[in-house]
């Protein structure tokens, strides 16, 4: 291949559209913990259906689904904890960092477990992250 076919290879691949992944093109500014909390709900009742069902298949299904609302209540709160909150609020709401951090292990727990305990305490953490998200909107 000539070495302007060459060069001009290089120039149309480093033009080539990219793919990129993020919260959103633009950052329209709009959180909600309750998009997590969803998800959570969703963690919960799949678990409460794998433990009242004996079919293998649904049982299958319901871990399957289970897994997958989990890790978007990561998804969720990963976003919330990056995107939204401030160093000011987490000056002011000191326990902030430590509230996410067991409330998205909790979220990776429930991917492996269907122990109903602890949907409840990943839905308990987010029910403390919104209470301190609605706090800091009011300031």
């Amino acid at each position: 291949m000539p070495l302007s076919s060459r060069v001009f290879a290089v120039l149309d691949a480093r033009r080539a559209p990219r793919t990129v992944h993020a919260h959103c093109d633009l950052p329209c500014g709009v959180y909600d913990p309750a998009q997590a909390r969803i998800e959570a709900d969703s963690v919960k009742a799949c678990m409460e259906k794998f433990n009242a069902s004996e079919d293998p298949v649904f049982r299958e299904r319901a871990t399957v689904i289970k897994e997958e609302r989990a890790e978007l209540v990561k998804h969720h709160l990963w976003v919330l904890w990056t995107d939204y909150f401030k160093p000011e609020h987490l000056a002011k709401y000191p326990q902030l960092h430590e509230v996410f951090w067991k409330t998205t292990k909790a979220a990776g727990e429930a991917k492996k477990t269907n122990d109903v305990a602890v949907a409840t305490r990943l839905l308990d953490g987010i029910a403390e992250i919104d209470t301190i998200f609605w706090e800091t909107k009011k300031a």
